[in-house]
């Protein structure tokens, strides 16, 4: 056993450290017992460069496929050819309207402690304009990872990369041919952009993005193929359509198929939400033993923190570090 896990192992007895520490545990003896792991991303994971320990883990066999953001897709991207280009605001608690209109002014789109330019999209737009509009003459319908996985397959990426191609989650996921499905594409830069384009009529119709009902199919078949051999495990980061996507679709192949399939085989989730009426992202796991998502046997743990935080110590300590 290596520093940190060695570290957690010591320190991480109580409360959601010794949560954090079971999860971790949890996930390692999943893997071990010959099972697989989905994770699913929320919240601006890849603008925390969540990447950099994302993309060891994909690599290293950890995880086997994802559902996110849209933001998170093109976010991971854009930290990868624009990094440079970033601003950090340091004290951006204190942040006055005036100093957000200045910064707005000055070009970035703030989220949390992060600057993003306006111009992130300039050296990729071009071409991802020209996937569009060939896979929409031909409404040949594409995952929206599909598009970053040929300019990566191009070699577009390595050119104008700012930082090391292995901090990028989504180059290993290219890389290792793992599926990343991504519902509602339209609340992202990627998908602003691509309605404009239609609208200017540039793109001929909404054909080139697969819509989330074919993404859920894909995932469905996933899920059906996968499960004969193995017992597929679910981390979740964050709450929202990422993650209630993705575990929608046991209980679409049991109860609308009416299929015997196997539950999810595990389930952690880190999430600052806490638990109110109604909210999905701070619903407790056995909340969803009713929709039919997990058994009462699903080891499940339950994370009340910051994934930024959490999430790189979990991987570590999966990764033996």
């Amino acid at each position: 056993m290596s520093t940190i896990s060695k570290f957690l192992e010591l320190h991480f007895r109580h409360f959601n450290a010794r949560e954090t520490l079971e999860a971790a545990r949890g996930w390692k003896k999943h893997l071990d017992d010959g099972g697989i792991m989905f994770l699913t991303l929320a919240g601006a994971m890849s603008t925390a460069e969540l990447g950099i320990s994302l993309a060891r883990m994909i690599r290293e066999g950890k995880v086997h496929a994802i559902s996110c953001t849209a933001a998170n897709l093109e976010e991971d991207i854009f930290n990868l050819v624009a990094h440079n280009d970033y601003k950090i605001v340091e004290h951006w608690r204190s942040l006055s309207a005036e100093m957000e209109q200045e910064l707005y002014e000055d070009g970035f789109n703030r989220v949390t402690d992060t600057c993003i330019p306006e111009t992130v999209f300039r050296d990729i737009e071009a071409k991802l304009l020209e996937y569009w509009q060939e896979a929409s003459n031909t409404e040949n319908s594409q995952p929206p990872c599909e598009f970053f996985y040929r300019l990566h397959r191009e070699g577009i990426l390595k050119k104008i990369a700012q930082i090391p191609m292995e901090h990028s989650w989504v180059v290993a996921a290219c890389e290792m041919g793992i599926p990343v499905y991504t519902p509602g594409v339209e609340d992202s830069t990627l998908g602003n952009i691509y309605t404009a384009r239609v609208i200017e009529g540039k793109v001929k119709n909404h054909r080139a993005l697969m819509t989330g009902t074919e993404q859920f199919e894909k995932l469905c078949r996933w899920y059906l193929e996968k499960q004969k051999n193995h017992s597929i495990g679910f981390f979740q980061i964050g709450g929202g359509i990422a993650g209630d996507f993705a575990i929608c679709s046991v209980p679409c192949l049991v109860q609308d198929l009416e299929l015997d399939v196997r539950k999810w085989g595990y389930f952690a989730q880190i999430s600052d939400s806490t638990t109110s009426y109604g909210s999905y992202s701070g619903a407790y796991p056995s909340e969803k033993i009713t929709w039919g998502k997990l058994s009462k046997d699903t080891p499940s743990y339950m994370i009340n923190s910051d994934a930024s935080i959490v999430a790189p110590l979990i991987f570590a300590y999966v990764l033996g570090d």
